[in-house]
């Protein structure tokens, strides 16, 4: 597990007042590295998107789909993590987009710093849309901002719709919570939309949560609407001279679809 985040530090799960303190400050560091990378965003107008989800909720197929739906309409780049291998960035580069591969080793999550060296291989100022999909895992990655502007979850109908509430953290910090594999639901009769949905407001949070398949391209179009909705509001707020903080606290519910 990893050693940036506690996992290793408190295997009895009680935290003495040093390793607060230890992780108190590994925190800060990071959140001082996270405001210059969103500071680089800023600067170049790029709209940067954080996918957070346990492994195989389907976060490289989503960005697959989503390429070829608008790669005509937006220049995209994304930052790939895994514990190993550069698997899903090969599968990005053969969509013809610019992929960077951060293999953590033993760290369960990516960091402010992991992705401050991936973007001196970014073109950020030829960029519309910076996906970092992080390392699949339900707990660390929403405790480190990376200087995105918008945290999205995703959960597959195949892990059951109780995991907002098993999880909290996460889909507490989710500014979009979407429901993946849409296309088994039928065959999933312990997951229900409506459910998950209902966990993710008993967190009180009033993000959208829509439900679709990228596979079998099922609701995509709300998806891409969202994405749409985010890069102009942040190009009126750069327009404006306002904050990408004053963006990433301006979202709206919507109902699972």
């Amino acid at each position: 597990m990893c050693e940036t985040c506690g996992c290793t530090i408190t295997p009895n799960g009680v935290k003495e007042p040093a390793t607060i303190e230890v992780l108190s400050r590994l925190l800060d560091a990071n959140d001082r590295v996270a405001a210059h990378n969103r500071a680089h965003f800023d600067a170049h107008g790029v709209l940067a998107l954080n996918l957070m989800s346990s492994p195989g909720a389907g976060k490289t197929a989503l960005l697959e789909a989503t390429i070829e739906a608008i790669r005509a309409e937006f220049r995209i780049a994304v930052i790939e993590g895994d514990l190993e291998t550069d698997n899903d960035a090969r599968r990005i580069r053969a969509r013809g987009v610019p992929a960077v591969q951060i293999t953590t080793g033993s760290a369960c999550h990516l960091d402010a710093r992991m992705v401050h060296d991936a973007l001196h291989a970014m073109p950020l100022a030829g960029l519309d849309i910076l996906f970092i999909e992080n390392v699949g895992n339900l707990v660390c990655p929403a405790s480190f901002d990376l200087g995105q502007h918008r945290n999205i979850a995703l959960l597959s109908v195949t892990e059951g719709d109780d995991k907002p509430a098993k999880y909290p953290v996460m889909f507490r910090a989710a500014e979009l919570v979407l429901l993946t594999k849409m296309d088994l639901s039928p065959l999933m009769d312990d997951f229900d939309p409506k459910r998950a949905e209902l966990a993710v407001r008993a967190l009180a949070n009033p993000a959208p949560v829509i439900g679709l398949s990228a596979r079998k391209g099922i609701n995509i179009r709300t998806w891409l609407d969202w994405l749409r909705g985010e890069i102009a509001a942040l190009r009126a707020h750069r327009a404006d001279g306002r904050t990408s903080s004053e963006h990433r606290h301006d979202h709206s519910p919507t109902m699972a679809r």
